[in-house]
């Protein structure tokens, strides 16, 4: 995998990070990142939610940082070095632990703001704090997810809303998400693998900076079907989509045995992994990139990062939960928009 790539310019606005169901360990998260933000060369950002709560979670790891209210984003800029700036969209008791419907709508108000101000301009990229999905849909959440959500809010259909897991070592891309394994075959056509691989090229050279990026594409099957005795959709589905991508100029490759795909000789030979199925991505990358790993989302005309973990409401406020994958988050977004912005 292609890393230490030459570092963007510096943005000139901050990032917007929605706070997330503020029972989990996202407020605290986001304070612990601000704290280290210093050491870890972070760029400004502000949160979307409720200072009281965000000052609360801090209190809750021993911090004991200054958390200031913003009325809009362009004082973010100014507060961030000596503040973390918090723009107050709502209210909600701190109780880590213990998720509630007030809560849910606080995250769902503050993914809304959140949202709404990276694509007025207002705010150079979105980071968006874990939810419970359960919680939003008893108070009317109709969306599979955030990912979801911020894709129809800028007008892209969910089959254009790609899903990437970035870390140090492996980024991934699953063609097919939260379907069973039964039902993956029955999802999968060469045009999706094509499209989802083409968007996943296309991001890797404007928001990460590689210039021809290499695609490995996993197979289905064990040994790739192994001339069919082990399935045909690797024949019939992946290998034309490899052929169609490889016809558009993409260096792809595949369909590739998944089993030999992520030891380090193998990783060093492509930039990103097309998956076929959300456990055959997810795996090795908790495996190697478990405390650092960030879900992009690409294909939308904004940045959209967050920490590729969930509440974890079992230990919110008990001062456990590391803040990597909120600080790799926050940098991978920013990085992603100077990028862009750079790039006109």
């Amino acid at each position: 995998m292609t890393t230490n790539l030459p570092p963007p310019p510096p943005l000139q606005l901050p990032l917007a990070i929605s706070i997330g169901d503020p029972a989990g360990v996202g407020p605290e998260l986001i304070a612990a990142a601000w704290a280290l933000s210093d050491a870890e060369a972070l760029g400004p950002f502000f949160v979307v939610g409720s200072r009281d709560l965000v000052e609360a979670a801090a209190r809750s790891r021993g911090l004991t940082i200054p958390v200031i209210a913003i009325a809009a984003p362009d004082e973010a800029v100014a507060v961030f070095p000596h503040a973390l700036p918090v723009l107050d969209v709502g209210a909600a008791p701190y109780a880590p632990g213990q998720p509630d419907d007030a809560g849910a709508a606080l995250a769902l108000r503050a993914l809304e703001v959140a949202t709404s101000l990276v694509k007025q301009g207002a705010a150079a990229a979105l980071v968006t704090g874990p939810i419970a999905k359960s919680r939003l849909a008893r108070i009317g959440f109709n969306q599979p997810g955030q990912t979801e959500f911020v894709a129809e809010a800028c007008g892209i259909t969910p089959e254009n809303a790609v899903m990437m897991l970035a870390g140090p070592h492996l980024r991934v891309v699953p063609i097919t998400v939260h379907v069973a394994l039964r039902d993956v075959p029955a999802f999968l056509s060469a045009e999706l693998i094509r499209s989802r691989s083409a968007i996943a090229a296309t991001a890797l050279t404007r928001d990460f900076g590689i210039a021809g990026p290499r695609l490995a594409v996993a197979a289905l099957n064990p040994h790739a079907g192994e001339d069919g005795r082990m399935g045909t959709e690797d024949t019939e589905i992946i290998a034309p989509a490899v052929a169609a991508l490889q016809a558009m100029g993409i260096d792809a490759r595949g369909p590739l045995p998944a089993d030999t795909m992520f030891h380090a000789e193998a990783r060093a030979a492509y930039d990103v992994a097309i998956c076929m199925y959300h456990d055959q991505a997810l795996i090795p990358i908790k495996v190697l990139d478990f405390d650092e790993g960030v879900n992009v989302t690409l294909g939308l005309p904004i940045i959209r990062t967050s920490p590729d973990h969930g509440t974890a409401f079992g230990i919110a406020g008990t001062n456990t939960a590391r803040p990597g994958a909120t600080i790799a988050a926050i940098r991978m977004a920013g990085e992603c928009a100077a990028r862009r912005a750079a790039a006109g």
